[in-house]
């Protein structure tokens, strides 16, 4: 008998890239061609939408079982991850005002090095040395992609390398502060406690770094109407992108689930160049290259490793 095709994992596949894809370019087309100068407000938008849509999708739908908060140290501990959880974000999408998606997505690519550093510099986790040298190609492709990238723009790098690390940080944090099992909450319950906390620190930083969004917003909104679609939208894709990727852990193998990742970030680069049209060079894409393809020894070689 011939086995039948998945087809309800290759939707949730599908959904996943969709959501992944549109989420960031959308964030590019509002931050960088439409204007919307607004990186923080526009995170704490998402963040909103997170709390609602969680609640909505755990309580109501009951999508998954609810875990409640056993303890004000738990409380804290979440706490702790949506602070560095805001920080990733926000950084990542101030990187998007100054570089081109296809950058973006090399340094992005680059948050196994990070997570390996950082493991071992706070729980002195050590890997075997064929895994380390598998980061030296991870690494060296994002100086070639950067020396190579026509639309480099230092202040937009840093913001992107710091959110990668974030990234990185905040799942080295969270092995750490949920390891014990009365404590693990899987990600979509995490998602439901993170995000309004996340909105909590993300309003007043908001009005102290934006000031006057809010009006300008509605000023904007009464001009084009279509900034307060384009920002419902991207908002809820920023939920359906946790969404769709605990759908896929759950229904395939982390294996599977680190190839298609890959993929995922080779997908957005061609997309983001044929829509936005930014300008790329045969070095730029060559470190891009490298860095996927250290990546990808970093994943077999820590495979081999368990």
């Amino acid at each position: 008998m011939k086995n039948q095709i998945p087809w309800s994992t290759v939707g949730m596949v599908a959904a996943w890239y969709s959501s992944n894809i549109g989420v960031l370019l959308l964030n590019k087309y509002l931050l960088s061609n439409y204007g919307f100068k607004y990186p923080v407000f526009l995170t704490l938008c998402h963040m909103t939408a997170c709390s609602l849509l969680s609640y909505v999708a755990i309580v109501c739908m009951k999508v998954v079982p609810m875990q409640t908060i056993k303890s004000g140290a738990q409380f804290l501990k979440i706490a702790g991850l949506s602070v560095v959880f805001c920080f990733s974000i926000v950084c990542g999408n101030v990187s998007l005002r100054y570089l081109p998606v296809s950058f973006n997505q090399a340094i992005g690519a680059t948050t196994p090095f990070f997570t390996a550093v950082l493991a071992y510099v706070m729980t002195s986790k050590k890997e075997a040395w064929v895994t380390y040298l598998t980061l030296l190609p991870v690494v060296a492709g994002v100086i070639i992609a950067s020396g190579g990238e026509p639309s480099f723009h230092l202040f937009g790098f840093i913001m992107c390398v710091s959110a990668t690390a974030a990234r990185a940080l905040k799942s080295v944090l969270q092995d750490i502060l949920l390891s014990s099992d009365g404590e693990k909450l899987n990600s979509m319950n995490l998602l439901l406690y993170m995000a309004p906390i996340a909105v909590v620190f993300l309003l007043p930083a908001a009005l102290l770094m934006e000031k006057n969004v809010v009006d300008i917003t509605v000023a904007l909104a009464k001009k084009d109407i279509k900034i307060v679609w384009y920002l419902l939208f991207n908002s809820s894709l920023a939920y359906f992108v946790n969404l769709t990727n605990f759908l896929v852990t759950k229904h395939t193998s982390a294996l599977t689930l680190q190839v298609l990742g890959n993929a995922k970030g080779a997908v957005a680069v061609v997309v983001s160049i044929l829509i936005f049209k930014n300008p790329i060079s045969v070095i730029g894409m060559a470190g891009y290259g490298l860095t996927v393809v250290g990546v990808v020894m970093y994943s077999e070689a820590k495979k081999k490793g368990r």
